[in-house]
């Protein structure tokens, strides 16, 4: 029997998502993002519900499978048998597959642009059908965002194939249509792709058609591109709009009317559509756009009965010197870093949802912000025009994870893609989509490159294309360090003393803090010193907060719902809570750092002169005076507030300063005040009401301190009765029971029958720590090398003696940790009058031995009280929590709230709810209260919640917490500041509490 020769191969091709050399087969160039309208009354309602599209938005059918090669053929697909799926949505948040986190690793072999086959595939179909009235046009289908790469058929033929995830991807399906019948979409996407080794960004990796998707129709000749470059007159009082089209098919006539701000209209010009259209404006009619007068043309474009509406800003984007200027003046960035991020739907964000976020940050003071790190929706970018940021918009584009593949030397990393000439075309790609797409926008005043890419001959060529397509803006890339290819000097998270070095070595172009103040759970700390900077040094301008939100997927565990992060899906190798760092938690609730952010980044600030006669208001803004803001003050001392009133200023310029009296005189005053000078929008805006606070400060006034909380009437004096029983000696003074443990130096108090104290008042030296403290630079690593966690009481020796009508109880003690040696040597002081409801402590000591940290969490006192005892009053600063390094939004004044209100909720569990700068404090179950102070009046802070900290420590997650039957106070003399050491720096040095020698005290009174 003869043998027949065999061959083959499979698969029988090199697939399109694992070929370099196929970026995108049959889709149309990139454009501007718009939408068509039949007549310009519907052109200026700017809804595309009005326009001439089609929304294919809605439930499709869906087939999931472990390898594009193990996916339904079309032909013989019975889709009927499949599932439904909501489009636009990540399939990962629809039951397919899981959300995976890294921050910087793939979570596939680094061997690009090499894909596996076992490749996570979605399929999607659904019928539809083209309107009626779009006969005989151009039928163009669009995808805003595929998530990672797709491939289209129409009718069983297939279009074509796009990649690049967060960029929009279209096609000319015209003839691919059958008439008067139903037609079918499919589309087969793929969850990775070599383009996945450009998007490795600090975020899930979440798969799908995640934007819109949609048909718009196209006349034979169409405007189907247009550019509108503003050009300001260097007198900056006048400036000329320059537009060019793009027309497919015929040119012919084409009409450009250009609107006010207030809908006017200030030019209607006819003309053709191969000409250049240009209008200057002048006089009154020329408005400058900024953040802070985000003042909007419009311009309609009339092409064919077509309409394209746009609206358009005059803002000139310059280098001068060694800075770049906005509008003639070098600015300041006070921004925030925003990923698209919905807790229930991942990257596919509602439009309420984005444009709340933006109304939050101008109600926040925050004028600027980076798409990091990729371009988002396009609704994005008309909504930061018309509220007025300064964009820094980002191609969509990092492969940080050639860093641990290159042992972190960054040239070696640049090498495997962004020095690689293998890439360049798909680098470009993605500057491409970026520019042409946004460059409409007034609040694009800023391109970059992508982030966390190294840097190689690539982004030189993105440079270079860049700046010869948008000479109007300037260009940014932070790990460009010699800024070869960028405009500016960028940054991450380096401490001041670092910026001040870098300008002193670098004074040819400016800096920016392209990500700061990692603003992981509780925290950042030390915002002011970083803003001050800003405001002091030339060469720096400004930064951006890393970053708006936290990433928490809504997910349940036995029934509770709580936000998951890596790790919570089964997800390996993931980065954990890493990615829970933002100044809003997963549900875009505000943190107390996003207030703290907006009260130091606010545009009016007032100060005491020198001698406190007289104050000093400065106004932050470039452009504006502060005669759209109502100012106001009033005083605020004791347990009371004065009624605001008006306050009559003088004329401030941008960037100036005037000096006026104070609205009152201290000298008569008979305890310390704070005057509080508020500034409010004197009428409503498009992101705040009439009385929105902009800008307060509250300036101290001194005098006597404040009060004790209560004013008390001594007890019938009456001998105190001592009795010894071992090592438990007790006391009877009057109605009070008190009982000091000689062996382990518990301290109870029993009023009238109610325990009053279950346990201390004792030293206490730890808190729990802050995700900011568990960062690779955060003190709990030495706290956690020293056993700081496990320091305990040892009664070295008791004395007691009466004095007069005084009890005195002296306990020498060592409070010291497990394994070391080290520890706090310490005297602790108690003291009872006869007959009086009342407890001096006195605590004094200090830090002995070898291996002693150079921080502590806290020095200060800690008390068990019943858990009936949930009121608590205080003056202090508040409402919410505060902390050294993390307290200027937080006003002085008496608050009053529930022990479980002063807890500060966090996606993940930590330290929390502390207050800061207390004259007093009261605790009260309704029967008893308990009046706390220091004895030698000076200001303390506390904490009082139902956890003790190591509770908090070991949950990761809230739902891990159980309340304890008590409640937990801790009076501190001293406590660690916040930082940003997640990334970033440990709290800077004025803000540490240092081991070093203490002594302080307090009073309890009851009543």
């Amino acid at each position: 029997m003869d043998s027949a020769v065999m061959s083959g191969s499979w698969p029988p091709a090199l697939p399109d998502w694992t070929n370099l050399d196929v970026l995108h087969r049959n889709t149309l160039p990139p454009r501007a993002h718009f939408y068509t309208y039949g007549s310009e009354d519907a052109a200026l309602s700017f809804d595309r519900e009005n326009s001439l599209y089609h929304s294919l938005n809605g439930t499709w059918k869906f087939h999931y499978d472990a390898s594009p090669l193990d996916a339904p053929i079309w032909e013989t697909a019975n889709v009927t048998d499949w599932d439904d799926i909501e489009v636009p949505g990540m399939w990962q948040r629809q039951g397919y597959g899981r959300p995976h986190y890294t921050n910087l690793n793939y979570p596939f072999p680094a061997n690009p642009p090499n894909v596996s086959y076992v490749n996570p595939t979605g399929s999607y179909w659904r019928e539809f059908e083209v309107p009626d009235d779009w006969a005989g046009e151009q039928i163009r289908l669009r995808y805003e965002g595929v998530d990672s790469a797709f491939h289209v058929w129409v009718n069983g033929e297939e279009v074509g194939y796009s990649q690049g995830s967060r960029n929009p991807s279209e096609f000319d399906i015209t003839e691919y249509l059958s008439e008067g019948e139903a037609n079918t979409l499919a589309t087969r996407v793929y969850q990775w792709s070599d383009g996945s080794y450009l998007e490795d960004q600090d975020q899930w990796w979440l798969s799908g058609i995640f934007r819109d998707v949609y048909l718009i129709p196209f006349s034979e000749s169409a405007v189907t591109d247009y550019h509108v470059e503003p050009q300001v007159d260097d007198s900056f009082e006048s400036g000329t709009f320059h537009a060019n089209v793009t027309v497919q098919g015929k040119s012919g006539e084409m009409t450009v009317k250009l609107l006010s701000p207030e809908g006017d209209t200030l030019d209607e010009w006819v003309g053709s559509s191969d000409e250049h259209y240009s209008h200057e404006v002048t006089g009154d009619d020329f408005l400058l756009y900024s953040a802070e007068t985000p003042h909007l043309y419009t311009i309609l474009i009339t092409f064919n009965s077509r309409t394209i509406s746009q609206k358009i800003g005059f803002r000139r984007v310059e280098i001068v010197g060694s800075n770049f200027h906005v509008n003639g003046q070098p600015i300041i960035l006070y921004g925030v870093n925003r990923h698209e991020h919905h807790h229930l739907s991942g990257r596919t964000i509602p439009y309420e949802a984005m444009r709340a976020d933006l109304i939050r940050m101008k109600q926040s003071n925050i004028n600027a912000i980076r798409t990091s790190h990729q371009p988002p929706h396009p609704d994005f970018f008309d909504v930061a025009d018309e509220l007025g940021f300064y964009v820094i918009a980002e191609a969509d584009l990092e492969c940080h994870g050639f860093g641990p593949v290159a042992n972190w030397d960054e040239e070696e990393a640049a090498q495997w893609l962004s020095d690689n000439p293998d890439w360049e075309h798909a680098y470009l790609d993605r500057a491409e989509q970026l520019v042409a797409r946004y460059r409409n926008h007034a609040s694009v005043i800023i391109w970059s490159l992508g982030n966390e890419c190294y840097y190689g001959r690539n982004q030189a060529a993105m440079y270079k294309w860049i700046k010869e397509s948008d000479p109007t803006r300037i260009v940014h890339y932070e790990q460009d360090r010699k800024a070869e290819s960028a405009d500016m000097y960028s940054q991450m998270y380096s401490s001041p003393d670092s910026i001040r070095e870098h300008i002193k070595n670098h004074t040819d172009k400016p800096l920016i803090m392209c990500e700061y103040a990692h603003a992981m759970g509780n925290g950042p700390g030390g915002l002011q010193e970083y803003v001050e900077l800003y405001r002091s040094e030339e060469l720096l301008q400004g930064g951006l907060v890393w970053e708006w939100n936290n990433h928490g997927l809504l997910h349940e565990h036995n029934g509770t719902e709580f936000y998951a992060y890596g790790g919570d899906f089964g997800d390996e190798p993931n980065d954990g809570d890493f990615i829970m760092d933002g100044l809003v938690l997963s549900d875009h609730t505000p943190t107390p750092a996003l207030a703290e952010y907006a009260k130091i980044i606010q545009p009016v600030s007032v100060n005491l002169t020198e001698n406190a006669g007289q104050m000093t208001i400065t106004n932050w803004y470039e452009f504006s005076d502060l005669s759209h803001l109502q100012p106001r003050w009033h005083i605020v001392r004791g347990r009371e507030a004065t009624n605001p009133q008006d306050l009559d200023l003088p004329r401030v310029p941008p960037r100036d300063s005037r000096t006026v009296d104070l609205p009152v005189h201290n000298s008569n005053s008979t305890e310390e005040s704070w005057l509080v000078v508020e500034f409010s929008l004197k009428e409503a805006t498009s992101w705040a009401p009439a009385g929105h606070v902009v800008a307060w400060d509250q300036l101290y006034l001194p005098g006597p301190k404040a009060p004790k909380g209560v004013s008390l009437v001594p007890r019938q004096t009456t001998l105190m009765n001592i009795t010894q029983n071992g090592p438990n000696f007790n006391v009877t003074n009057g109605d009070s029971t008190f009982g000091f443990d000689l062996l382990q130096g518990n301290v109870t108090w029993n009023l009238d029958g109610t325990n009053l104290l279950q346990r201390g008042p004792e030293l206490s030296f730890y808190r729990a720590v802050t995700q900011n403290d568990l960062g690779s630079g955060g003190d709990s690593v030495q706290w956690e090398e020293a056993w700081v966690g496990t320091m305990a009481t040892h009664v070295r020796d008791v004395t007691w003696q009466t004095s007069g009508d005084q009890l005195i109880v002296h306990y020498h003690v060592r409070v010291a940790p497990l394994v070391l040696e080290w520890g706090v040597d310490a005297d602790i002081i108690y003291t009872l009058t006869a007959g009086s409801p009342i407890l001096h402590i006195r605590a004094s000591g200090d830090f002995q031995g070898e291996n002693t940290p150079e921080t502590i969490p806290r020095i200060g006192l800690m008390a068990i009280l019943p858990e009936s005892f949930d009121q608590v009053a205080y003056f202090g600063r508040g409402p919410g929590e505060n902390y050294k390094d993390s307290k200027q939004a937080a006003r002085m004044g008496t608050y009053s709230a529930s022990v479980s209100d002063l807890w500060q909720y966090y996606d993940f569990p930590q330290e929390n709810g502390n207050r800061e700068d207390l004259r007093w404090l009261s605790l009260t179950d309704g029967e008893h209260t308990m009046h706390i102070q220091r004895t030698e009046s000076e200001a303390f802070s506390f904490t009082a919640r139902r956890f003790m900290p190591h509770d908090l420590n070991d949950a990761r997650h809230p739902y891990e917490l159980e309340e304890l039957d008590f409640t937990v106070l801790h009076l501190d003399y001293d406590n660690n500041g916040l930082g940003s050491a997640s990334v970033g720096p440990r709290p800077f040095e004025k803000y540490r509490c240092k081991t070093r020698a203490f002594d302080f005290g307090f009073e309890l009174r009851v009543q």
